[in-house]
């Protein structure tokens, strides 16, 4: 019998405990804004990294064990995480539109004019160019990192994935300081709660892009790709040079131009 191209996927508990973990997160973070405590936000958090952590697992077997990413697999991979890179695209688009319907028109009650009268905007040639800095040599070392791995060197395609995961964290300390040194809150007019979901959102990405290049890091370790079967690293790779581009925008529109 000739055994066809494409994986027919075994049945997974994964998605549906992923489902689960969802929503208690949700549920949490309502209840924890509320004072209700935050255990159920905390039940959320270990359902999603035990999904994460067992859904990798199974994909890795799947695609390093088991020769099940044939090449018409591999394709339909590669169209997914281009779908979903896309989706991430109108995510932080709504995001912008947000901010400019609010920025090019400020209301009355704003007190016609962007930034509000009374908020004191972060200096945008501080830590903001020195985390887009960060961010751009970032993505030359994952460049740097996929290069290696294409002419097969290994040792490269390790040192360029653990200098990007320093990078990546080294931008989330940053972000994280900046956020404490604000002047403003989330509760600041529309101007705080764009700022916040925007720039908040997009640390996030780099939190999941650091995870998911630290998981490459781990697989390079562990021979688990080769200079033309390692479509793993370059779905991560592509997330983050997303994740590179939103930010510039991000810095170029409400940090710089916002400002």
């Amino acid at each position: 019998m000739v055994r066809n191209p494409f994986h027919l996927v075994e049945f997974s508990p994964w998605p549906l405990v992923g489902s689960l973990g969802a929503f208690f997160l949700t549920v949490g973070f309502a209840s924890w804004f509320h004072s209700y405590g935050i255990l159920c936000c905390f039940f959320g958090v270990v359902l999603i990294l035990l999904t994460m952590v067992q859904w990798w697992r199974d994909v890795v077997r799947e695609g390093t064990y088991q020769g099940f990413h044939t090449g018409q697999v591999s394709i339909g991979l590669r169209w997914g995480m281009l779908l979903f890179i896309t989706s991430e695209v109108l995510f932080f688009f709504a995001f912008f539109w947000a901010y400019f319907h609010s920025s090019l028109a400020p209301t009355f009650e704003l007190g016609s004019c962007w930034p509000p009268v009374g908020v004191d905007f972060l200096n945008p040639f501080s830590v903001p160019l020195l985390n887009t800095a960060v961010l751009l040599a970032s993505g030359v070392s994952v460049t740097w990192a996929h290069h290696s791995l294409m002419e097969k060197d290994r040792m490269g395609g390790i040192n360029g994935l653990v200098v990007t995961v320093l990078l990546g964290s080294y931008f989330i300390f940053l972000q994280a300081g900046e956020y404490y040194e604000a002047s403003f809150y989330l509760s600041d007019s529309v101007f705080g709660s764009v700022f916040f979901v925007a720039t908040g959102f997009h640390g996030l990405h780099v939190l999941i892009g650091s995870t998911f290049l630290f998981v490459c890091l781990l697989r390079v370790v562990f021979f688990h790709f080769s200079d033309g079967h390692h479509f793993g690293f370059e779905a991560a790779a592509w997330y983050w040079h997303f994740v590179d581009v939103v930010w510039l925008f991000l810095y170029l529109c409400i940090y710089w131009w916002g400002s």
